[in-house]
């Protein structure tokens, strides 16, 4: 089972939620996103969730050629 310490990818109010919380949080949650980040988020791209960002397709994407990557090495 995958872990994660919470207060390291959280601000401090959110860290002790639970995660279907967190994932209905502004994505301002997410540590070093500050509001203002939020909001370009949501005028760019529809992302007003940490679950928005996450299912977000530019960022699997990302991900994806990341992960292509790693694994070519």
């Amino acid at each position: 089972m995958a872990s994660l310490d919470l207060d390291k990818v959280l601000d401090k109010a959110w860290a002790d939620k639970a995660l279907p919380e967190i994932l209905a949080a502004p994505a301002s949650a997410l540590k070093g996103v500050s509001d203002r980040d939020g909001e370009l988020l949501k005028e760019a791209f529809g992302v007003k969730t940490v679950a928005d960002l996450a299912e977000l397709k530019y960022v699997r994407w990302a991900q994806a050629l990341a992960a292509l990557d790693a694994a070519s090495k």
